[in-house]
Order: structure tokens, then C-alpha cells, then sequence
């Protein structure tokens, strides 16, 4: 039985213009020779330089000049390395250094898609039938790096999306490590990260079991310095600091608007993008409620599973995910515990769905088989597009399919509010296909989500294009659900 499908007029495209300042070097060699230029600059030509820098610039950032200095400050070691006093150097001395650190980067001129929907906190003033609804995306630039960027709108009564307006300036965050760890977990995760034992031996054994950042940033810098380091030695103590950096809060000033934040990768871990956030409006067992994601860190050749929470969406918290069911991408959160426990989706062996319980929403183990491809649009694998939807019949759990020629396609199924390893319907063809208008893009014939809601009794669905832009459809849930409870 196949089920309408309302596509919705609008679409979110790439838009190059918005850009970050972002920090850049290109070696402590060619550092210290541009270094070495401007200190022959007397000080008027410093402020020639730096003032015709701060025209062309600061109108297309937010206090430029404060991104200049911790510019400056990231090479600090470099320049006093050079026998240069940092101290005594000019308040637009560092800042011209900091300039000259910095680059511009265009955060969606790629791609912006992979979409994921929530109820926003806020839900005043608005009209019978309206929601205010925030839109994550995964924004893609040079280089095929991939942020977190948001939209706000609000949905009518006809499930019409009327998107605010975006800000002019892109905030990047204040990223605050974490200052202790628990050392049994650490090299529990350093462990499922198959990183080298000898070497972990040889850093961890003398910490306490509570340990701080500093002193295991220490030791491991200490480590890196020895003349004759091995290169699998310093590739196992590069794990380490890449992991302890994976923990930290993402900070936003209270004057930005929610679009102008932006989630750039900041750790070691994420240096190569942020992929696929689904976000998801989770609800405790004492009513209270946040807004939690999981994502992928992709560092260009191992992949994090990380969670992030927010509950203002100025402060994120972000944290590695552990266990052996925290492998792989595609983990998805349920909205509420089940029986006292969290619940995830996963896709732990690229293929099948998985469904897994825990007492701690970071610790995720012993993954339960829930689907398998079973219809040749799907024969590839199977996977979830975004967090279980609560029914009065059921979870409803959107899915993606991967079939001939690498085609995606959009799929459903609805599972038992009580034990969603159990199964009741499944539709047999996809719920959203590519159309031909639809098939070209930066990943061709692709349709997929990272979340839904439902509004108005109509299941609201975002979904990407062919990893290049991104819009939304409408489906009606009567006609979904009794869909679904006939497939059985």
C-alpha cells in the first residue's frame, strides 16, 4: 500500500556567503618567516596594514579583533621560540599577527542537508495550530568539512513552514574543556578505540583514578617530545589527547541569534566534520526536558560516536559515547526511557537496525538484532533517519533503504510502545523515493532525514537532496499508521 506524500515548495540551499573566521597556519617554519616580516614593520605601517585589514573584515564578523588576538595568542609559543618578548609587543602588533593567522571559511558552500526537526523550548505566542520548530542541518564547505547550523521557523495550521530570517554574522563558540575523568572509563574508550596497550600502559599507570586534563596533557606533550619517539608511539599518544579533547562544553554569547551559531569542529576527533546530528526532545522521568544529538566525528580515518545536550541552545555539552554498541554511525535516541532505561538505534555492522538499553545515556552495550533488508530498495543495508516518533500505536521509526546503483530511499516502521524490539508493521515500499528533480546533487539519488516531528496529526519530515540541499514533506499519520498495521 503506498502512502501520499506532500512535498512542500521550499528549499534550503548552500549559501557561500556565510562564512567563519577561522584559524590557519601553514607550518612552525612559515610561521616564523612571516612572523619575521612583520616585525620589520615599524608601527604606523602595522596600523596601515591592520586598519585596511578591519575595513575589508570586521563588518563581515563579530568582533573581529578579538578573533585576531587569539589568533595571535595560538602562535605565542612560535614567536617567543624567537626570542621575542610577547609581552611587549603592541595590543595591533598581535593583532596583525592574528590576521595574518586567519582565514575565511565558507561553513555551507558545498552542501546543507541531512536535516533533523524539533519543537523549539519557546512556544509563546503563536496561533491555534502553529509550532515553532528549530531545523539543524549539516553544512558542508571546502575541503568536504561539515559543521551543525540552524534554522528557525514556524509551521501553520496547513503545515506551511514560514523560515525566520537568518543573522548576518556567524558566532563561533568559547569551547571549555573538561577538567576531570574517571580513568576505568578512559581506557575503556581508549581500549574500543584499539588503541596500542603498551603505550597506554605506559601514561596511564601512574595517574590516580580521578584524573585532571593538565596533568594528562602534560604527561602525554612530555611523551611527544622525546627525540626518538616511534611513530606508532606517537600515533597511540595522539589517540590519547584526541580522546580526552572529545569531552567539552560549546559556548555561545547570549547577543547572537540561533542562526548565527554555527558547531564547527573544534577537537582533533572531529577535524574532518561533524556528520548526520539527530537531534531529538528528549523528556525524563521527572518531566523535565532537553534537547540531545547524537553525531559522528570523523577525523579522516576514525569515526567518534558522540553525544551533545543542550538546554538553551547557547550551551552545548559534548561527550564521546561508549560501549560496544556505540560503534559505527547512525545511533538514534528515543525520545523517553522505556521501562526506566535509555534507548538507542544503531546500525553497528553498516547493515541491520539495532536497538540497545542502558542506566547511562553515554554507555551503550549488548545491541539487539531489530531489522534486517528485507525488500530490494533496501537489500544494502538499512538504517534509521532520526529518532523514534511517539504514537498512541506505536513508536514510529523513519528508515532509510540503500538499493540498486547506491540508490536511498525512505522508509517506515512502527514498533511496540513498550518493547520496541517488537515489530507491528513495516511498509513494503518506500515512503520517499528521489524524483527525477531530485536525483543530481554532490551524492547522487539520495533522499534522506535525520528527524521528524509530527504536527497537526501529519508526520513532518525533512529531508535531503542528494547531499545538496535540503526541504521537507508532509504525510498524513492516519493513512501512515493504518498503512503500517496492514503490512504486518
Amino acid at each position: 500500500m503506498r502512502v501520499s506524500v506532500i512535498r512542500k515548495n521550499i528549499k534550503f540551499t548552500p549559501d557561500p556567503k556565510r562564512v567563519v573566521a577561522r584559524y590557519f597556519i601553514n607550518g612552525d617554519e612559515r610561521t616564523r618567516q612571516m612572523i619575521i616580516r612583520i616585525m620589520t614593520l615599524n608601527d604606523k605601517q602595522v596600523l596601515e596594514t591592520l586598519e585596511q585589514t578591519l575595513r575589508e573584515f570586521a563588518r563581515r564578523h563579530r568582533n573581529i579583533s578579538a578573533i585576531f588576538l587569539s589568533h595571535c595568542e595560538k602562535v605565542r609559543a612560535i614567536i617567543e621560540s624567537m626570542q621575542i618578548d610577547y609581552g611587549a609587543l603592541s595590543l595591533d602588533r598581535k593583532m596583525l599577527i592574528g590576521s595574518y593567522c586567519t582565514m575565511e571559511y565558507a561553513i555551507e558552500s558545498a552542501a546543507i542537508f541531512n536535516p533533523s526537526i524539533i519543537e523549539d523550548f519557546d512556544q509563546t505566542g503563536l496561533e491555534a495550530g502553529e509550532k515553532r520548530v528549530i531545523i539543524s542541518f549539516r553544512a558542508t564547505g571546502e575541503g568536504h568539512i561539515s559543521s551543525i547550523v540552524f534554522r528557525r521557523g514556524i509551521l501553520d495550521k496547513d503545515n506551511n513552514l514560514q523560515v525566520m530570517k537568518i543573522g548576518n554574522n556567524i558566532d563561533k563558540a568559547e569551547i571549555i574543556h573538561k577538567s576531570f575523568f574517571n580513568k576505568e572509563r578512559f581506557l575503556l574508550k581508549l581500549s574500543e578505540m584499539h588503541t596500542q596497550d603498551k603505550y597506554i600502559t605506559q601514561i596511564m599507570q601512574d595517574l590516580p583514578d580521578e584524573f585532571e586534563y593538565a596533568v594528562l596533557n602534560n604527561t602525554v606533550n612530555s611523551a611527544l617530545n622525546y627525540p626518538s619517539i616511534r611513530e606508532e608511539m606517537r600515533t597511540a599518544l595522539n589517540e590519547i589527547l584526541w580522546l580526552a579533547k572529545s569531552f567539552h562544553d560549546v559556548e555561545f554569547k547570549h547577543d547572537s541569534d540561533l542562526t548565527e551559531r554555527v558547531i564547527f569542529p573544534i577537537s582533533d576527533s572531529e577535524s574532518r566534520g561533524i556528520e548526520d546530528a539527530r537531534f531529538v526532545r528528549f523528556t525524563d522521568d521527572d518531566g523535565s526536558s532537553r534537547v540531545m544529538a547524537t553525531y559522528t566525528a570523523y577525523n579522516g580515518h576514525t569515526i567518534l560516536p558522540k553525544l551533545i545536550s543542550t538546554e538553551d541552545f547557547y550551551t552545548f555539552r559534548v561527550m564521546p559515547l561508549h560501549g560496544t554498541g556505540a560503534q559505527n554511525k547512525n545511533l538514534a535516541l528515543f525520545p523517553r526511557k522505556i521501562k526506566g532505561k535509555y534507548a538507542m538505534l544503531a546500525r553497528i555492522d553498516g547493515v541491520n537496525n539495532y536497538i540497545m538499553y542502558s542506566d547511562r545515556v553515554t554507555q551503550w552495550n549488548t545491541p539487539i538484532l531489530l531489522q534486517e533488508p528485507r525488500f530490494a530498495w533496501e537489500f544494502t543495508q538499512i538504517g534509521n533517519c532520526g529518532s523514534p516518533l511517539w504514537t498512541a500505536e506505536g513508536w514510529l521509526v523513519i528508515t532509510h533503504g540503500v538499493g540498486t546503483m547506491r540508490r536511498y530511499c525512505i522508509g517506515a516502521s512502527l514498533f511496540d510502545l513498550d518493547d520496541p524490539s517488537k515489530e507491528i508493521g513495516r511498509l513494503t515500499e518506500p515512503l520517499l523515493s528521489p524524483l527525477e528533480d531530485e536525483r543530481e546533487g554532490y551524492v547522487p539519488n539520495v533522499v534522506y532525514s535525520c528527524g521528524a516531528i509530527i504536527h497537526n496529526n501529519s508526520l513532518i519530515l525533512p529531508y535531503a537532496v542528494s547531499d545538496y540541499s535540503s526541504t521537507y514533506a508532509v504525510v498524513d499519520m492516519v493513512e501512515l499508521i493504518d498503512a503500517l498495521k496492514k503490512s504486518k
